[in-house]
């Protein structure tokens, strides 16, 4: 492994365009690099890209995922070394440290751990498929999600996450005569929603309070039927499952008899402990390469909101790259802080293979 044969790996999978439920391209590109750098690696059931190294009894799985959202950005590495893109942040980027770290492991961290990595599908849709599949395949002793956190950020948590679709139709009527628009009991509906959210905030920052944006809203009028349709995005603080949320929102809105609502995305909070053997492995690599740790908390949802329930094991989220640009048209990665993940988590991986205990 070189940072020529890491660059490689990293430009040509942002190459390979990869919507969600579109991935069998690049997760072909992704095997292939595995099976030529000492993996064992297939396409599994669900289309995750799936390589392994090692033979110890430690298992560390390393869940990233190669799927992106919408959005055409020309592909090219800058005068400064950075690389445009996207996908190069969210989350190709962390996805290749992955595979060119494990790559990388001396033989006694082979002899004593196996190391797993997964690129899984489909984590940019509500389905999470990829991820749902080798949560049932696998039980490791450590996870790491990759999802871009900084070389000096470990990202402990992600809120949860709730969408509700509200439904309001009612019989037409001149706009002279009394009563309310199937638009206004929407609108009514979504201030009921809005001034929940904002009594849920008690000081302690934005993680711990909901967060509610409205994602689309729409009013149409055919001269007999009135129909206003919005969905609404709830982030979720860990004091407040899913369930509970939805039981609050049916609540809020029994008093308007025209309006339905119907939920998805049903994710609840997670947020795991700070000190654990993957958490000191991290922060001993980290320090090495002249960096101060940085414990952090998102309010974004990740794949490890979805394996945390079967994964009760030392987890977090490490990757290069600056989240801010996630899925914008800014998206891009300097390399050289790609190349200094890479260092960090060979370090933190062999360490881990030989101080971990299953």
């Amino acid at each position: 492994m070189t940072p020529e044969d890491a660059h490689t790996l990293v430009v040509e999978a942002v190459r390979i365009p990869s919507l969600s439920g579109q991935e069998a391209a690049v997760a072909a590109f992704l095997t292939g690099w595995m099976a030529a750098h000492g993996f064992t690696a297939h396409v599994d059931e669900a289309g995750n890209a799936v390589g392994e190294r090692g033979r110890g009894p430690l298992t560390v799985a390393l869940l990233g995922h190669m799927d992106t959202v919408p959005g055409d950005i020309p592909v090219h590495v800058d005068d400064q070394g950075v690389l445009h893109g996207r996908g190069s942040v969210d989350a190709k980027g962390p996805l290749c440290a992955f595979m060119a770290a494990v790559a990388a492991l001396p033989d006694a961290a082979l002899d004593a751990a196996r190391f797993v990595v997964i690129g899984a599908t489909e984590e940019e849709a509500p389905s999470s498929r990829g991820a749902r599949h080798v949560m049932q395949t696998l039980q490791p002793d450590m996870v790491l999600i990759g999802e871009p956190s900084g070389w000096e950020g470990l990202t402990l948590g992600y809120k949860g996450r709730l969408v509700a679709r509200i439904t309001v139709e009612r019989g037409n009527f001149h706009t002279a005569g009394e009563g309310q628009s199937a638009a206004d009991d929407l609108t009514e509906a979504w201030f009921r929603v809005r001034a929940w959210a904002a009594r849920t905030a008690d000081g302690s920052g934005i993680f711990d309070a909901v967060q509610a944006t409205i994602q689309d809203l729409q009013a149409t009028n055919d001269g007999v039927t009135q129909r206003a349709t919005g969905t609404v995005g709830l982030r979720l603080p860990p004091r407040i499952s899913p369930q509970e949320a939805e039981d609050t929102v049916r609540d809020l809105l029994q008093d308007l008899p025209d309006a339905h609502v119907t939920f998805t995305g049903h994710e609840s909070a997670v947020r795991s402990p700070k000190d654990n053997a993957l958490t000191r492995a991290m922060r001993v690599a980290i320090r090495a390469q002249g960096g101060t740790p940085v414990f952090k908390v998102k309010t974004g949802t990740s794949d490890m909101n979805v394996v945390s329930e079967l994964w009760p094991v030392p987890t977090l989220a490490y990757g290069p790259g600056d989240s801010a640009l996630d899925h914008t048209p800014e998206e891009r990665l300097d390399l050289a802080e790609y190349d200094r993940a890479v260092v960090i988590l060979t370090a933190a991986l062999t360490r881990l293979a030989t101080t971990g205990h299953p």
